[in-house]
């Protein structure tokens, strides 16, 4: 089956609403006439609104970082679902690992507000990969196995056509360091063999599968020519214009 890849990029905790609106004027006029691939900008809370008013009638979705799972109430810091969709935008981020690293993240709560933001028309990313340690130890597989099974329990197969999986090692994010091809498609092969399991053929074929972890143009185009990678979830390199550019043009 052929899949649309998709290109997100998060830019964390970076860009104030002033470098927002320059970054996204340049940038979509340089990716005006992408059609094959589906791109995404997720910028910091305080940023998503000029975002998508600024991306109306373009080929550019734009996404949150993070959402809780309750609808409002004594949550201090957090966001709903429903005031995302008030904005509105079309995907979130869940399960980062830095979420999961400093924020006290667990499969648990991934899981919780997968299902919240599934009872609305927001498209969720769910991230999952293992640590530096994990991989060392050779228990990669498992580590993965647990965070997708605890991550998506209770999800239907109809719920998981508006799921995209991103896979990001740990010891990748950040560090200048990426997983070869080969280890990131490794890794890939064995997510969608679990789907699979798990959901059918009918699912795995479909789902779309991102690679994260120190993602740049120079090193795009072998991992996204990979069987089972379906995209990539794009950090700091998605900052710089010109590279996430020539990122989307290395998918497209």
């Amino acid at each position: 089956m052929k899949r649309k890849k998709i290109i997100a990029g998060n830019w964390k905790m970076n860009h104030t609403v002033t470098e927002t609106s320059g970054f996204i004027n340049e940038f979509k006029r340089n990716i005006a006439d992408v059609d094959g691939v589906d791109i995404v900008l997720c910028p910091t809370f305080t940023s998503l609104q000029i975002a998508v008013d600024l991306t109306q009638n373009t080929n550019i979705a734009i996404g949150a970082q993070n959402v809780h799972w309750s609808k409002n109430g004594a949550f201090t810091g957090e966001i709903s679902p429903s005031m995302l969709l008030d904005i509105p935008v079309a995907y979130v981020i869940l399960g980062h690992s830095e979420r999961r690293q400093y924020f006290g993240e667990t499969d648990e709560t991934v899981n919780m507000r997968l299902k919240s933001t599934l009872t609305t028309p927001l498209k969720p990313i769910v991230c999952i990969g293992e640590k530096l340690d994990e991989r060392e130890s050779g228990i990669t597989e498992k580590i993965i196995s647990g965070q997708l099974n605890d991550g998506l329990k209770d999800i239907t197969a109809q719920q998981m056509n508006d799921i995209v999986i991103a896979y990001e090692p740990v010891w990748a994010i950040g560090t200048g360091v990426t997983a070869t091809p080969e280890q990131a498609q490794e890794v890939h092969a064995f997510i969608r063999n679990l789907i699979n399991e798990k959901y059918g053929v009918n699912v795995s074929e479909s789902i779309r599968i991102q690679y994260g972890g120190s993602v740049k143009s120079k090193n795009a185009d072998t991992l996204l020519t990979q069987s089972d990678i379906d995209g990539a979830l794009v950090g700091g390199a998605s900052l710089d214009c010109n590279e996430f550019v020539n990122i989307i043009r290395s998918a497209e």
